[in-house]
């Protein structure tokens, strides 16, 4: 193991300070992450570790440098995800990513991807008519799916955003229950109204709703129906039939962006193998005007743990798959006629 070391100085004092954070917590990150020493001392920071890991911390420090000049507040969790993209080698500079704002000027904060793929999820929407965001609960695929779609209603390049989803549990018979239809519903679309109370006020919510600029509705009421001029959101589609995944998919109107949201490895499906989102990833592959973006474990910006426990869920289902491969064999085996017989 060769140690090598570096040493990095910045004219500007301010930005230079936004990049090491209160009491140098920034850098302190970066030590732990990458396994280099850091030492601040004055606008000068002295570097030493393995070659690769001090390749990226250098380019860590000198790109959230840069992004420190042109007005952007270093927080302590961009830390680790500005080393993730850095780290995983595509060329993507940070500032491509942290300053690549969805403009919703009412939200309580600034809406940017947090992490390589989300990066790519947003080109994605923007680029195509149909997204699939496929991956564990706490990528953003949701919110920012959400975020896209109140910037174009604001900005006027649609006219109304429709909101729907599987009611699995109520078996998509809605009829028992109190209320108007999205009074029905709600308690299926809470992840989209929670991301949609976090950009827009209630009252502004419920105005644009009463004039049916935003709508909500199980996925059974898509039927028959052509989608134009919309920002359309599928959510939790590993919960659709396949049935019911070719006739929303048949939907699509002009001017219209529809956004499929799901976790195939999640499904509440009594036949597992009857998900419409599986088969549909599987089936429109490579179509031109459909972007599949899939998102993974470490690109989940909830707490670290969840990332943990993600990946301890994912390491389960491999064990419990081979158990029964080996199984399965065990008894072909037991079956199997002797030699001779």
């Amino acid at each position: 193991m060769t140690i090598q070391k570096a040493t990095l100085t910045y004219e500007d004092r301010d930005a230079f300070r936004e990049v090491c954070g209160p009491n140098d917590e920034h850098l302190k990150i970066v030590q732990e992450l990458l396994r280099v020493s850091v030492d601040a001392r004055g606008n000068t920071v002295s570097l030493a570790g393995e070659q690769h890991d001090l390749d990226v911390a250098k380019s860590a420090l000198d790109q959230f440098y840069e992004l420190a000049k042109r007005g952007y507040n270093v927080f302590a969790s961009d830390i680790p995800r500005g080393v993730q993209i850095i780290s995983q080698g595509a060329g993507t500079r940070l500032s491509e990513v942290f300053l690549d704002t969805i403009n919703v000027p009412t939200a309580k904060r600034k809406i940017a991807p947090k992490n390589l793929n989300q990066k790519r999820y947003i080109d994605a929407i923007r680029t195509n008519t149909l997204t699939f965001g496929v991956g564990a609960a706490g990528t953003g695929k949701t919110y920012l799916a959400m975020a896209m779609a109140v910037q174009a209603l604001l900005a006027r390049d649609i006219k109304r955003i429709i909101l729907t989803r599987p009611a699995v549990e109520a078996g998509e018979k809605l009829g028992f229950l109190p209320g108007d239809m999205a009074e029905k519903v709600n308690p299926y679309l809470r992840p989209l109204y929670d991301a949609l109370y976090d950009m827009l006020d209630l009252g502004r919510v419920q105005k644009l709703m009463s004039e049916n600029a935003i709508e909500v509705a199980p996925l059974a009421f898509m039927r028959g129906r052509t989608l134009n001029d919309a920002f359309v959101i599928l959510d939790e589609a590993q919960n659709a039939t396949r049935e019911q995944m070719r006739m929303f998919l048949t939907r699509l109107g002009f001017n219209t962006k529809t956004i499929v949201t799901g976790d195939v490895t999640q499904t509440d499906l009594p036949d597992r193998d009857r998900s419409g989102l599986a088969h549909a990833l599987q089936i429109l592959e490579g179509v031109r005007g459909v972007g599949i973006i899939d998102f993974q474990a470490d690109d989940v910006v909830r707490h670290p743990l969840v990332q943990r426990i993600i990946v301890a869920y994912a390491d389960d289902d491999q064990r419990e798959i081979a158990r029964k491969i080996t199984l399965a064999n065990n008894r072909g085996l037991r079956s199997a006629p002797a030699n001779g017989g």
